[in-house]
């Protein structure tokens, strides 16, 4: 079993380690439709758990070779929240880390139960999935286990967030003619702004999926990040299907654009042609435009 991936180099977390907590077979409470695991019958609990003690020998051991890494990425073929130990695992993780940052990715499904966001509190970053704000989107895309119901979802994150001070990154991510529809979208605006999240990744399939759905290009993730309030922190995370040429923008279009949406490095290079990009670059000089980090990326923004 290979509880261990990586290390891998991020930009966002420097070297990063990953430790799958369902490494013999997927074992979830959804079965998405954009999941790049075979299809698999939900659960609610993990039937194959591998030891708490398991997990920290072979750890141990990585960490002793590998004396740089950065960052401890929990994850797993599935639901790392649906392990049973996960509590006494980070407890384990916390007594030997040092300085490493500790991140976990859930898709948030039990993020209403005490035992979870008891948990998730031990992380210094999580990162929940949020495909849907609806009923119906819930079942139609994520296949969500019986047990499961969006409004508990997004009862419980909001519970959890009034009381994690850390770093909270919602990940959504795109179907095409499934969860893009207006409704849909000003649903998880309308959410997204009462959850205050500190960093919104939108994305979309960039491997092959379990079933036949299809990804979004770059311009239209991009098109619907204008869709959410301009005051909440949206990082566009697929630029695969970049199909436009770049675009000039005069310095108040620079400006206009910015006040909408704040851009990446990424953004700009797929957007701004070289001439926008010299005039990006005075805005900066002349203290208009600004950098602001938001949990490991770099936004241009208005200097107001």
């Amino acid at each position: 079993m290979n509880i261990l991936f990586g290390p891998v180099n991020s930009r966002r977390f420097g070297k990063s380690l990953g430790i799958d907590l369902s490494p013999s077979k997927k074992q979830c409470n959804f079965d998405c439709l954009y999941c790049e695991l075979e299809p698999a019958k939900t659960m609610q609990s993990y039937e194959n758990v591998v030891s708490v003690k398991e997990i920290m020998n072979v750890l141990k051991g990585s960490l002793a070779e590998h004396q740089d890494i950065d960052a401890l990425t929990v994850t797993a073929n599935g639901e790392p929240t649906l392990y049973p130990h996960l509590f006494e695992l980070i407890n384990e993780i916390d007594a030997i880390k040092g300085n490493i940052k500790t991140l976990i990715l859930s898709n948030s499904a039990t993020i209403d139960t005490e035992k979870t966001q008891k948990a998730l509190m031990r992380f210094d970053t999580v990162k929940l999935s949020l495909d849907c704000a609806t009923v119906r989107c819930l079942k139609r895309l994520d296949r969500a286990d019986k047990s499961i119901s969006i409004e508990s979802i997004k009862e419980g994150m909001l519970h959890f967030r009034s009381k994690f001070s850390k770093a909270l990154i919602i990940e959504i991510l795109m179907v095409k003619g499934i969860n893009d529809s207006p409704e849909e979208l000003e649903q998880l605006n309308e959410y997204l702004l009462k959850l205050n999240p500190t960093r919104i990744d939108i994305g979309t399939i960039d491997r092959p999926p379990a079933y036949k759905v299809e990804a979004l290009s770059y311009e239209a993730l991009r098109e619907i990040s204008l869709t959410f309030d301009s005051s909440l922190p949206i990082y566009i995370a697929s630029r695969k299907k970049v199909g436009e040429k770049p675009s000039r923008y005069s310095n108040q279009e620079i400006l206009d654009t910015l006040k909408k949406r704040p851009l990446t490095q990424e953004d700009i290079d797929v957007l701004f042609d070289a001439m926008s990009k010299e005039r990006l670059v005075n805005l900066v000089n002349n203290e208009k435009i600004k950098t602001l980090n938001s949990s490991g990326y770099d936004f241009f923004v208005l200097n107001f």
